[in-house]
């Protein structure tokens, strides 16, 4: 039987207190939408239709190489409103999977038995237990332990509300029989809206079975509703991802405090030390060691290789054997070579560094070739920039650059060149000669300080 998937993401999210979608909040570094789109798309079904309302089209438009429907909900009248829109067209014979875009972490494997039981004509809720289920739609139960109704926090009795299994909203159903209950549902409740579940006891006095299954761990269903709830369900997935990377061989120095936005890719005995963010695709080899408070971003490293602390690395690759930082930080298109060093205070972009080459101290390379075993001493920089186009600067293979070199591109440096320190480059330095470039130091005898009038 065909599967269609209905997410319901058109609420506000008052107590989030943000102009934002409530659904365009970030888990992991993906808005929790998205993580609620990609459980959907696992399960294989025909379509994915997403159910948008408050902020008008920021949703669809945050998400636009998503691939789902979209359908909107101008107006906020309610779960069983916003599914009845979303079930124009569904053919009666489809199934029909309701989820939510504010609750995240669902996993597939807990929803594939409620589509299961609905493929055999059950209208299957997931339902939890919970010590405080406070807020929550109580699960109503007759004598024999069969659903009956469902009733709201807001419209249950004092006996209601002692009930601990709780409904969290998402259910699957064969659309024929979903149609009907959704066309029979009035508003008449504590908040005049129209109540999804309102649809169970509909269908209970039909006689038809109500199935209740539930997740294999609880933080599956919860929902984001606050700042709070969010920051709660972000350490809980990140140590779900850190369990599963250290499963696989990954030495995290302590799991509670790593965070993974992204994917990570690694080989064998690499060790990850606290505080450590990784964002987009990152690949690191063998033996790779990363210090603590790095954030690493859309980058490769080699085997081997050793990130010291407080580093940003962004959209870059690094060789195997290299040795980077304390507060190193390497941009975009920066490609540093086998064994080589980059040190405190050190900011690379879109240079190549050559193998063996050293930037050890407080310095700029922008816009630049560095040849292999090249060395560039403190407080040198690259001036890449005139204040309309960028400029190459090429530094040749064994070339040496003194501390306070200025090279000012375009620029080259030939193999085995000497710049002495406190030189402001300007033109080509010949291969394998020194060239310094300063001003000729000159003493004033007799000079006084200007002093203050008093």
């Amino acid at each position: 039987m065909k599967l269609d998937i209905v997410i319901l993401a058109a609420g506000k999210g008052t107590r989030m207190y943000s102009e934002r979608p409530k659904v365009l909040h970030a888990l992991a570094g993906r808005s929790l939408l998205v993580h609620v789109i990609d459980c959907a798309r696992a399960l294989e079904p025909s379509r994915i239709r997403v159910v948008y309302g408050f902020g008008g089209r920021q949703v669809p438009e945050a998400l636009a190489d998503a691939p789902v429907e979209w359908v909107l909900q101008a107006e906020q009248h309610g779960t069983g409103h916003a599914l009845r829109l979303a079930m124009t067209d569904i053919a009666d014979d489809t199934l029909v999977l309701v989820l939510y875009g504010d609750v995240p972490l669902t996993r597939p494997a807990s929803l594939r038995p409620l589509i299961d039981a609905a493929a055999d004509g059950a209208l299957a809720l997931m339902t939890v237990e919970l010590a405080d289920p406070a807020g929550y739609g109580r699960i109503v139960r007759d004598r024999a332990g069969r659903i009956v109704r469902i009733v709201e926090h807001k419209d249950a009795t004092p006996a209601e509300r002692a009930l601990t299994e709780i409904n969290t909203g998402i259910l699957a159903a064969p659309a024929g029989r979903l149609k009907k209950y959704l066309a029979a549902l009035t508003n008449a409740n504590a908040q005049g809206e129209y109540y999804l579940t309102d649809a169970v006891a509909l269908a209970a006095a039909d006689g038809v079975k109500i199935a209740g299954l539930s997740p294999a761990d609880r933080w599956e269903i919860m929902g984001v509703n606050s700042k709070t709830q969010l920051a709660e369900l972000e350490r809980i997935h990140q140590r779900q991802q850190g369990q599963g990377l250290m499963d696989k061989g990954l030495t995290l120095s302590d799991p509670a405090r790593f965070d993974l936005r992204g994917t990570l890719e690694f080989g064998a005995d690499v060790v990850i030390d606290v505080n450590v963010v990784i964002e987009g695709r990152v690949t690191l080899g063998d033996g790779v060691r990363v210090g603590p408070n790095n954030v690493l971003k859309d980058c490769r490293i080699g085997a081997g290789t050793e990130i010291l602390a407080n580093c940003v690395i962004e959209d870059c690759q690094i060789g195997a054997g290299c040795r980077i930082g304390p507060f190193a930080r390497l941009r975009p298109e920066a490609d540093v070579g086998d064994g080589a060093h980059i040190g405190n205070f050190v900011e690379i972009k879109k240079s190549r560094i050559g193998a063996g080459s050293k930037v050890n101290h407080l310095a700029y390379v922008g816009d630049s070739s560095i040849g292999r075993d090249v060395n560039i001493g403190a407080g040198a920089i690259t001036a890449n920039y005139d204040g309309a186009d960028k400029h190459r600067t090429q530094i040749e293979d064994n070339a040496s650059i003194g501390s306070n070199c200025v090279l000012v591109a375009p620029v080259t440096i030939g193999v085995g060149a000497t710049v002495g320190a406190g030189s402001v480059i300007t033109k080509d330095a010949p291969s394998g000669e020194l060239t310094v470039a300063r001003a000729k130091q000159v003493t004033i005898p007799g000079w006084k300080r200007p002093t203050k009038k008093k």
